[in-house]
């Protein structure tokens, strides 16, 4: 279908997201594999399963699927889509289709330039900006897709932020954090964190909220930034950053994966 094939190039390339499902496995039912569905992040769909109770299924999950981007395999169960594998349920590829994320990081220190490598890493659009033509230089930041050297303010007023956009303020002090705050807030960013104590980045928001910014937009500012694991290093500092972006746009706990069996004790023998 030329009009699904084309929406699915629009997301890729910068339009809003859309969630592509594609049918692997019909299981019991006749329907030819690889039929394909689209939901759009307001509900209405494009295509179609073969199946009326299956694209009604995906279409309930949509909203949770969305929220956590990627990819997966899913199964369906009764009326819902399930991720533990289920013999003979038909199974449905899922997909968030977007365009290539941004890792804008204000500020090109230390902690801006091991924010760029590991964005990079990890397959953001990474995109730099300082006022000091000493730091804000390509070819310190070979990572970067984009390295500008501007007044801050100036600069984020040009650059466009959008729902696939995080920007994590780590300028070299709270005064050009502040400012850049200002030009960042209600832009709808997925996701605005500032660096700094927590007295300082307490202060720095009560100055904007004595403005008028809306609490609801501040409330959305990550500050301090990063998960707590004893980050010392600048590159230990972006590593606590980055995680706390994956958990977020992923929909992570932050809990520790390790467990410890139990075992029995084993009495000593005499």
């Amino acid at each position: 279908m030329l009009e699904l094939t084309q929406r699915l190039i629009d997301a890729a390339e910068g339009g809003a997201p859309v969630l592509l499902a594609v049918l692997v496995d019909p299981g019991p039912l006749q329907l030819p594999p690889g039929a394909r569905l689209l939901v759009e992040p307001d509900g209405r769909t494009l295509g179609t399963l073969g199946d009326p109770a299956l694209d009604a299924a995906v279409a309930r999950a949509a909203p949770g699927l969305f929220s956590r981007h990627g990819a997966r395999t899913l199964y369906a169960a009764g009326e819902t889509l399930a991720e533990r594998h289920t013999e003979g349920a038909p199974a449905i590829y899922v997909e968030v289709v977007e365009a290539r994320p941004t890792f804008l990081v204000v500020g090109a220190g230390h902690i801006g330039r091991a924010l760029a490598r590991l964005a990079n890493f990890l397959g953001y659009r990474v995109a730099v900006i300082d006022d000091r033509p000493d730091f804000a230089d390509p070819a310190l930041i070979p990572e970067a897709d984009e390295v500008i050297c501007d007044d801050f303010e100036a600069a984020l007023e040009r650059f466009p932020i959008g729902p696939s956009t995080t920007i994590v303020l780590v300028t070299r002090g709270h005064k050009q954090d502040e400012l850049s705050l200002r030009k960042c807030l209600g832009r709808g960013a997925a996701y605005l964190g500032m660096i700094g104590s927590r007295r300082r980045t307490t202060a720095v928001l009560d100055h904007l909220r004595a403005e008028g910014f809306p609490e609801t937009e501040l409330d959305r500012v990550r500050t301090p930034i990063g998960l707590d694991i004893g980050a010392e290093t600048p590159e230990e500092i972006a590593v606590s950053i980055v995680a706390e972006v994956i958990l977020l746009r992923r929909g992570g706990t932050g809990a520790p994966m390790y467990y410890r069996a139990r075992r029995s004790a084993t009495p000593a023998r005499s």
